[in-house]
């Protein structure tokens, strides 16, 4: 565990320079770029936007420091973890952090939020336990949070369906009255699908208070965005009828902004808005990935210059709004947060076989019963054999 989070930490390091864009991607950080918003540059620096205006306590910036430092501990700590044998998988989300905790400390008490399995920034900022995350990656369960008591819904695989999940949610919402919105992530591979097309017209239709986050991290797995659109995804939003935005991805108070004015539209009846943050992927897709095949190393280099925690430490520190001893003792909470998913995970349990049966519908069916009861047969078939 240690060897991965010093290799990470080595990598991104503190660099803050400000570098050529990606090419391709369509100068991301560059002040000049009318239609990216942004409040904190990639050096640090304060900066204001006309339509976005921001007021945030020093104790809120300390706050979004320590959120994404302990959210990327715990995803290096994952990591580790899979490639130790005891998770089955991981979805990382090194350098979103900021597209994430922006976005989730967005969302109000009687907002929902519907993931896609990359969302461990969000469900830190809606006080999902982590270990209730990871014993999903596990294998143990399907998820160990209660959606409705958090406003955060179950991890989504199936790409693109929790956008539908989400309309349908947000009208439902609309017809009850209820002044509150719904947040629905995604990632860029997935507005190609269907679903998130289906969800849009939806969406627009009825003007459902629904906002769409899509996490452009620049590739569908291993597919470029250059080869999945020919125009900005946030422009496509004009074609379905509603607002769309492109906020940069790594910058934590520019995304709090945009989602913030978003979901407050949403719940004054204004209808959806798609939200595109222009976001990198610094890792692999999950780890049974390998980016080296489809990526240049010269690539990812320059967009760990653009590392949205450096960034704000930058702020932070040129700005005297925290010292060497907070941010040694966000270290160290980090490791103590280390500590206890590692110790949490590996002493997760196994479930019985037959849990896979309980709790797939409210009240058990005959033929599921009639599966259970094969099943258990079919198990007890070897007892004999292992005497």
């Amino acid at each position: 565990m240690t060897a991965v989070r010093d290799e990470i930490e080595a990598d991104i390091g503190d660099a803050t320079e400000v570098v050529d864009p990606v090419p391709g991607a369509g100068a991301p950080h560059s002040p000049r770029q009318p239609d990216l918003v942004q409040l904190l540059t990639p050096e640090g620096e304060r900066i204001e936007h006309p339509d976005y205006p921001l007021d945030v306590t020093d104790e809120e910036l300390r706050g979004f420091y320590r959120d994404m430092t302990l959210v990327r501990r715990w995803d290096v700590e994952a990591t580790a973890l899979q490639r130790q044998g005891e998770l089955g998988i991981w979805a990382s989300l090194l350098g979103q952090e900021a597209a994430q905790l922006g976005a989730g400390r967005a969302l109000q008490d009687g907002d929902m939020a519907f993931p896609t399995y990359r969302e461990h920034g969000v469900a830190w900022a809606r006080e999902v336990d982590p270990l209730h995350v990871m014993s999903l990656f596990r294998g143990v369960d399907s998820g160990g949070w209660n959606p409705v008591e958090r406003g955060f819904g179950l991890y989504t695989i199936v790409i693109g369906a929790q956008c539908l999940h989400a309309t349908g949610y947000a009208m439902g919402v609309q017809r009850d009255g209820a002044e509150s919105a719904v947040l629905a992530f995604l990632g860029d591979g997935a507005t190609s699908q269907g679903e998130v097309n289906e969800a849009m017209v939806f969406a627009a239709s009825f003007s459902a208070p629904v906002v769409f986050f899509c996490q452009n991290n620049q590739y569908a797995i291993s597919v470029p965005l250059e080869r999945q659109s020919k125009v900005p995804l946030y422009r496509r939003a004009a074609g379905f009828g509603f607002p769309g935005v492109r906020v940069d991805g790594n910058d934590v108070l520019a995304v709090l902004a945009v989602t913030r004015a978003a979901l407050q539209a949403a719940r004054e009846g204004q209808g959806p808005t798609f939200i595109e943050a222009f976001t990198y992927r610094m890792g692999a897709h999950t780890t049974s990935d390998d980016p080296t095949r489809y990526r240049l190393a010269g690539e990812v280099e320059e967009w760990k210059l653009r590392d949205p925690i450096a960034r704000l430490k930058a702020y932070l520190s040129r700005s005297r709004l925290a010292d060497a001893a907070f941010f040694e003792d966000v270290d160290a909470e980090a490791d103590r947060l280390a500590a206890r998913i590692r110790r949490g995970t590996v002493e997760m349990p196994d479930p019985p076989p037959t849990a896979m049966f309980d709790a797939v519908y409210a009240e058990q069916t005959p033929p599921l019963a009639a599966q259970r009861a094969e099943f258990e047969a079919y198990r007890a078939s070897f007892e004999g054999d292992q005497e």
